[in-house]
């Protein structure tokens, strides 16, 4: 089967989400803003990358955060959790899709996010799921937090983007409130 084919079978999962963003589906609005940033920033990805980007969250809701304890540990449990689930879901759509074994370990890799750092790939889709955030979840995100946590956050999310992720995040027109947050988190 063909990439598109791949795309359309993870886009259907992404359909089923129950949250909607809009009229459309929540996960279904993310994919398409990741595939976006990964296009702007890396028009000349390989199919492995633009299917691993196309496959964070994939069925986010069937694994719930408030299933798990509050604070730092549960949140990297949920996350370790989701992380499993998604490039799990992944291989199955890609094994169904045609895809090789080699292909489908590749993309479960990116998906998992393993060897940021190491891997180019995998610290562009880092840069993609950091510049997505700041971008569009953000400003719905900070009124849940204060100024300390938030300044935190963007504390641990900068270096784990590569320079260009972080030339593309300063480069964003973010609200002056935000604004303000990231240059006192850079500060």
């Amino acid at each position: 089967m063909s990439f598109q084919e791949a795309l359309k079978r993870i886009d259907a999962v992404h359909a089923e989400d129950p949250e909607q963003e809009g009229s459309r589906p929540k996960e279904l609005v993310y994919a398409e803003r990741m595939s976006a940033w990964l296009l702007k920033l890396a028009p000349q990805s390989s199919d492995a990358l633009k299917l691993a980007v196309r496959c964070q969250h994939l069925k986010r809701w069937a694994i719930p955060r408030a299933s798990f304890p509050e604070g730092k540990v549960g949140y990297l449990s949920w996350r370790k959790q989701e992380s499993l689930a998604h490039a799990a879901l992944a291989g199955d759509i890609l094994e169904k899709a045609g895809y090789d074994a080699e292909d489908v370990k590749r993309v479960q890799s990116l998906v998992k996010k393993e060897r940021i750092k190491h891997d180019l790939e995998a610290q562009v889709l880092e840069d993609v799921t950091c510049l997505v955030f700041l971008e569009f979840e953000f400003a719905a995100f900070a009124p849940k937090h204060d100024e300390a946590k938030l300044i935190d956050i963007l504390k641990k999310t900068w270096p784990k983007m590569s320079a260009q992720g972080q030339q593309a995040a300063l480069a964003l027109k973010l609200p002056t409130p935000l604004r303000v947050l990231v240059e006192k988190a850079l500060a």
